[in-house]
């Protein structure tokens, strides 16, 4: 059966509360923002079923029907969409003739499927990030991408009712410094950051150049060049009580440089690495040990009776010895004779708890 002619939606005169000149400022942004969302849907609703009756979108996006022609004009001669209406199919809908016409809308436009990876993404970050240092930047963005998902069947309530994540070691890390230390990052400007360190119980006062936020196992750290060592340290961004911005530009670090003494060793206490760690670990664990990752140049083989056999490079083994703790009897260290004497001191110390 042939097409009718398009159902034309002359536009309607504007009411007061339509007026831009009786809005306020901000009130027209939200309009604006509105409008968009509401052609977003419009043009979503049509690429999802085909064909739309003219209720469900009146239903579905709570307008008038005078507010649905406007929209209807304005995307058939602003945005060159050629919407049609199909009255045996009781339905608007492209034209067959320009169905492969990709219709460009203003600002941020994703498939459902793009949606989909970015509320995952987005519940990913908020379950990780447990102080809320990234959620406030990221929300406007899901405001769009929510509405995006709310016409589909997978709607982004549902994704995230679906999708569990546990950061079972995370810190609380204070807002307020994560900022400032951002903004110094950002901008290239030297900060004097008064640190706590856990491991060493002591408080420092340092200028600091900073180069790089981490974000390693639940935690933030901030990479940066040390004008107290004169050196490059790490430091754990929820040790950093007090950031003052001094009026110097950062000191900048290749990253080359960055990567040999942050990379090449173990862990977040890394350094140029000068020892190398070998590990045996039982079949049994192997499932588990020969699909993680425990450094970015390791190697790993299998022996003959299945076990598994892990080296790479560190520098300092604190971190290295609390890993390998961790997997009891079901590991062995093989080299180098310091670390193996580390663990070994500490199982030692451990029994001896149990032993009194």
């Amino acid at each position: 059966m042939p097409m009718t002619a398009p159902e034309k939606a002359p536009l309607e005169p504007l009411d007061s509360a339509d007026d831009p000149s009786k809005l306020s400022v901000k009130a027209q942004r939200r309009k604006t923002v509105g409008n968009a969302e509401r052609h977003r849907k419009i043009i979503f609703m049509i690429q999802q079923r085909r064909c739309v009756p003219r209720q469900d979108f009146l239903d579905e996006l709570e307008v008038s029907p005078a507010t649905f022609k406007r929209d209807l004009e304005y995307l058939r001669s602003r945005m060159r969409a050629d919407i049609v209406y199909d009255r045996e199919a009781g339905g608007y809908r492209f034209d067959p003739k320009s169905a492969n016409k990709k219709v460009e809308l203003p600002g941020l436009w994703f498939s459902e499927k793009e949606a989909t990876a970015l509320v995952l993404m987005q519940h990913l970050l908020a379950n990780l990030d447990r102080a809320g240092l990234i959620g406030p930047h990221i929300d406007p963005l899901m405001d769009i991408v929510d509405g995006i998902l709310g016409q589909s069947e997978t709607t982004a309530k549902a994704l995230r009712k679906r999708l569990k994540v546990f950061g079972m070691s995370a810190r609380k890390t204070s807002l307020e410094r994560f900022e400032e230390v951002g903004y110094a990052l950002l901008n290239r400007k030297r900060i004097k950051i008064t640190h706590y360190s856990k491991s060493k119980d002591a408080t420092t006062v340092r200028e600091v150049s900073p180069q790089r936020l981490i974000y390693y196992r639940d935690n933030w750290y901030l990479d940066a060049w040390c004008h107290l060592r004169n050196d490059l340290r790490s430091f754990a961004v929820d040790g950093i009580k007090e950031v003052e911005e001094i009026e110097k530009k950062a000191e900048e670090i290749s990253e080359k440089e960055l990567h040999e003494h942050f990379a090449e060793s173990y862990g977040i206490f890394s350094g140029k690495a000068t020892k190398k760690a070998r590990l045996r670990f039982t079949p049994q664990r192997a499932r588990w040990v020969a699909g993680e990752t425990w450094h970015g140049q390791q190697v790993g083989t299998f022996e003959p009776d299945g076990s598994y056999v892990l080296e790479f490079g560190y520098n300092e083994d604190a971190e290295l010895v609390m890993d390998i703790l961790k997997h009891g009897p079901e590991v062995e260290v093989l080299a180098p004779a310091e670390l193996k004497h580390h663990v070994k001191q500490a199982l030692s110390l451990a029994l001896k708890k149990y032993n009194t």
